[in-house]
């Protein structure tokens, strides 16, 4: 069948679940989030939620990581310019998706 994974044309098996899915993609589901036809699937539910034929699934990839070299000089003193200034305890993320995501704290917030 032919489903669209952040706006591409994939074939899938029919009746793929949503974890055949993420695991088809090599994707690692501890850091991801995904929306199907726009409405957030909690992760729980990935393995009884099953794909169907023109099916939109948007896939929202969580990237870990943080700045080896923080800001030196004069760094504002904000509340979130301290956060960023923290270097490796700090996380980045990087959107995947192409179109309905929604902002990433409802993601994290919905699929957990």
């Amino acid at each position: 069948m032919q489903v669209y994974v952040n706006g591409e044309s994939k074939q899938l098996a029919d009746n793929s679940s949503l974890a055949e899915l993420i695991a088809q993609l090599g994707l690692p589901a501890a850091r991801i989030a995904i929306e199907l036809n726009r409405i957030v699937i909690r992760r729980a539910n990935w393995e009884k939620t099953f794909v169907r034929e023109g099916d939109r699934v948007e896939i929202v990839h969580f990237v870990g990581g943080g700045n080896e070299n923080p800001p030196t000089g004069n760094v504002s003193r904000s509340p979130t310019a301290k956060a960023a200034a923290q270097g490796p305890q700090a996380w980045r993320f990087r959107l995947t998706g192409s179109e309905g995501v929604e902002s990433v704290a409802q993601l994290l917030k919905r699929s957990a």
